[in-house]
This record gives C-alpha cells, structure tokens and sequence, in this order.
C-alpha cells in the first residue's frame, strides 16, 4: 500500500482534457475502455444518474477521450467513464416561529446565536443529511438582513431588533461547506402568529392595513389582494438574488387552517365581482393561491434555474382520494390544489405531510404515498415525516418503516424525506441518528437532479496528479456553477461511492484530495445536481 497521493481537481468546461497517473499504469477502471495513440474529438460529458443503492454504484459504461499535450509536449490522457450514485433528499426542517427550533430563546447575543445554528448543522452533517430547510419568514418578517420586511421578533424579543448578525448568511457559509443544501422557507401569508404584537416598520400589515386580518388568534394577509401577492414574490426574489439558498420551499398555510368562521376577505371578493369576476368564490381563492404559486416559480425559475422550488401540502389532498381516506379537504378549505401545481409544473416537488402513524386506518400512510408519488413521474416527492412524534406516541420502528417505504417507492419519484424537526435529531431520541446511518444514510449523497435539468451537460474536471512531490497543481481552467466534486472507487469491479468533496461557494474552482492507492472516477456535480462523466485515475 502506497502513502496517498495528493492531487489536483479543476473544471474544465466543453473539452475532455487528461489525466493520467504518470506511471506508466493501464488507466482504466471498471467499464473504462483504452485510450488511443492520437487525439481524438472532443467528447462532452454528460450526466449519468444511476438509480443503485448508494452502497452499491453503478458500473460505468466508458466514453471516448481526449488528450492535450502540457506545457512540456507530453501527452496526458484522459479516461471518461458513466458513473453515478443513489440520489436521495435527506432534509430536515429547523423551525423558527415560536423558537420551535431556533434560537433556542429570544435575545441570545449573536455569539450563542451562531453557536446554536453551528450545532445544527453539526447535527445534519453527522447523520449525512443533505438539506437544511430553514424558517426565514415565519410572520412577514425576516430572519435575515432585509430592507423589505422588518427582523423577526424570534430573534431580539422584540420585532425590528437587530441580532447582531446574518443569520441565514451564516448558515449557508455554514452549511455549503459541509456540503448541505439550504433551502429557504417561507410562510406566504401570515402576518403574525399572535395577533396582538407589536408590529415594526416596514411590515406588510403597516403598509397595507386594509388587507391585514385577525382570524382566530392570528393575523393574516389576504391572499386576494394583489398587492399582498407582488410583496410575497418581491421578498422571494430578494432572497434568491442576494443569498447563494439552494431552493425556496412553502409550507402548508395558504388560506389559514379553518375555524368556523368565514375569511374575512369581503374588500377583494366584492372588488372580484364588480370586475365582473364570475368564478365561484372557493374557485375564486384557490385562483389567487395559484397565481402565487405559478409567478414564485417564473420568478425563481428566471432569477435562479438551479435553485429548487418546492411545497410541503398538507397529508390529505380531498377526503375519499384515494379511496378510504379522510380528514380535512385542502382543496376546498385552504384552498390548496398541489395536484394542479404538479401537473403544471410549477413545483420541482411536493413534500406532503404524512404525520400520521403508519397504520392509521383513516390515513394509512403507504396508501397516502402511492398516492402522492404517482401524480406526476416528472416531479419528485420528497415525504414529510413527524419526527418530533418520536418518543411520545411513536416508536423507533415506526419513524424507521416509514422512511423504508418512501424508499420502495422511488421508481415513481419518491425520493427522499423531510423530518419534522430537527430536536429529536439534535437530542437524538430513542437514538434515531444511529438508526438512520445504520439502516439508510451510511454513505452521502448528492440529492436528485432538478427535473428540468436532466439533459444538462456538465463538463468533467481536469485532473491533475503532481509526480514531484505531496503538493499539488491547483489549475483553473474555465468557469462554470459547481457544487461539488464527487469521487468514486473502483471497489471489486464496481464504482462505489467515495466522497463528495463541497465547493462552498457554488462557483468553478479546485480543490486537492488525498487517494490511497487504487482506482478512482472523479465528476464534477452542477449546482442542479447533474454530474459529469468520470475522469479515471490510478493512483499507484
């Protein structure tokens, strides 16, 4: 066994460039074919997505290859070959409304604040989560720097108090490192959970009074207003202009969960009709939810393609579909159509709320599955799980069967969960993180390619050994979005999963690793999550 050997990893956009160990090794790997005495046609690189186990990757299916000659007339050659890994959205929700999650209490100096996020993220690292879905806009506020809507009171104690710094900033430089996404969460109506707070410049409820109203216990936007919708999308583009988030996820209020009483939204209701509206008024507020929805995906879509937008419904579509189950209907009482968002389109997924118990016999969570993943082939559901049960009314087994049958339902986009919450994963109760590394997250993973970007071609990296010594040759060939580096083992004939080696900052660049002696196809992994061709290296 050979002492690991340092080398380079750059991008290198459109063209094949080389690589070769120096050795004078046959540089093939598992499917790799030679390469020949002369320079060939540019090959691009393609994205290779493999649906094996992530213990288990695929064997990969070579390509032809370039050479290039370096800066002394030598000749490097490079080895392509198809490669790719089980693809699997591991997230967790971090709460912020009521400090479910985060901060632990309101007014902590910046310093305990930092340390608590830290953790968190320390948490998903260590059980190989792969997304962070983070509160940002709990109650028309911001738990962020925004000139659009005033700081959250969750984090001062009081709302407009500054806490001293960035907090979705530094989660993302936190986060990014590690190699977790962070996804942005917004609620798009709520105005305020209690009320009767005290509400600070330039909150939407401030500058637009006549479309703020208490419901229950609780202050809410009308989603009738259009007004009320251009600001929810300008905060939304705000945050996806200015902050390097991996996606922007909805929550399940649209229309505030019913209480009895009506919504009072009579001012845009009456101004619907005198405009000569003629849909009915349940047609009428599901039409302005949809809106919403369809002008958040445009705007992203066009502000960010690789950025993932994607909605977390509640668990029950309309009572009796499908057949036997019940519980409150979404279409007709939040006013809700996740059915229509998919088969537009507008969604990259859905991440319904199953939190019921397996075997529920009104709410039978597989059948709720089936359901849920065969809306749409071409659009990902990524369950929601009720961790926070885990504990109180829920055993180990039953949180771990389900996240098993998510999984046996992947040949129909079921592709990975999203825990509520992240305590019991920070508490580790019942100890759920062994559980999950032992039964499902034993290796990392790249979550699934956005569904528009399959045909995307993402061009290998340049690798690049040095032979003088344990330093390496760091080379920035061309620019182009990364997210990551992703190393693959020619274990027993088969490409394994080695590492995924972060890009923080989501741009080109390099890196160096260390490899033991062996066998090893390194991609280069866009920020829409599609990998290149495999560059093959021995390392002697």
């Amino acid at each position: 066994m050979h002492s690991p050997r340092s080398l380079s990893v750059a991008l290198a956009l459109g063209t094949a460039l080389a690589c070769s160990s120096g050795t004078g090794s046959d540089p093939q790997g598992p499917g790799a074919e030679e390469v020949g005495d002369t320079v060939g046609d540019t090959e691009e690189g393609t994205s290779s997505e493999s649906s094996d186990d992530s213990s288990s990757d695929s064997t990969g299916e070579s390509t032809s290859a370039d050479e290039s000659s370096d800066d002394t007339g030598g000749v490097w050659e490079q080895q392509l070959v198809e490669v790719g890994h089980a693809r699997e959205f591991r997230g967790v929700w971090v709460t912020t409304v009521y400090n479910i999650n985060w901060p632990s209490s309101q007014g902590l100096s910046a310093a305990a604040a930092q340390a608590e996020l830290a953790s968190i993220v320390d948490t998903a690292e260590a059980v190989n989560l792969n997304a962070i879905v983070f509160q940002v806009r709990p109650e028309s506020d911001a738990v962020y720097e925004s000139s659009l809507e005033p700081w959250s009171r969750y984090l001062s104690g009081s709302q407009g108090g500054d806490p001293g710094f960035d907090p979705l900033a530094f989660l993302i430089e936190e986060a990014h490192a590690r190699g977790i996404e962070v996804h942005a969460w917004f609620n798009p109506y709520r105005g305020a959970a209690s009320a009767g707070i005290t509400l600070a410049e330039p909150h939407i409820a401030l500058q637009l009074p006549e479309h703020a109203h208490t419901y229950g216990s609780s202050l809410w936007m009308d989603p009738g207003a259009l007004d009320v919708r251009e600001h929810t999308v300008d905060v939304v583009l705000d945050v996806v202009e200015r902050y390097a988030v991996d996606g922007v996820h909805l929550d399940d209020y649209f229309y505030p969960y019913p209480n009895g009483d009506d919504f009072p939204d009579a001012l845009t209701w009456n101004a619907y009709l005198a405009d000569g509206g003629a849909l009915s008024q349940g047609d009428w507020r599901r039409d302005n939810v949809n809106a919403l929805v369809e002008e958040l995906h445009d705007t992203i879509a066009a502000a960010d393609p690789d950025a993932r937008f994607g909605i977390a419904p509640f668990g029950i579509y309309r009572p009796g579909i499908p057949e036997g189950i019940v519980g409150l209907d979404q279409y007709a009482e939040l006013y809700a159509d996740p059915v229509l968002w998919m088969e537009e389109g507008w969604v990259d997924y859905l991440a319904p709320q199953l939190y019921w118990p397996t075997y529920s016999a009104q709410q039978t969570y597989e059948v709720l599955l089936d359901w849920w993943s065969s809306i749409d082939p071409e659009r990902y559901v990524f369950t929601g799980n009720y961790l926070s049960k885990l504990g109180d009314d829920w055993t180990l087994d039953e949180m771990l069967y389900q996240v098993e049958l998510s999984r046996l339902y992947s040949d129909q986009n079921s592709m990975g969960n999203v825990y509520f919450h992240v305590e019991p994963l920070q508490s580790d109760t019942l100890g759920i993180n062994a559980a999950l590394l032992d039964e499902f997250y034993g290796r990392p993973a790249l979550t699934p390619p956005l569904a528009d970007h399959l045909d995307d071609l993402v061009a290998p990296p340049l690798v690049t050994p040095n032979l003088e010594g344990d330093g390496a040759l760091v080379e920035d060939v061309v620019e182009q979005s990364l997210r990551a580096f992703v190393v693959y083992a020619d274990q027993g004939g088969a490409w394994a999963l080695d590492r995924i080696v972060p890009i923080p900052d989501g741009e080109f660049g390099s890196t160096s690793l260390s490899l033991d002696s062996g066998t090893y196809a390194i991609t280069a992994a866009s920020r829409a999550n599609v990998e290149s061709d495999g560059v093959v290296l021995v390392v002697p």
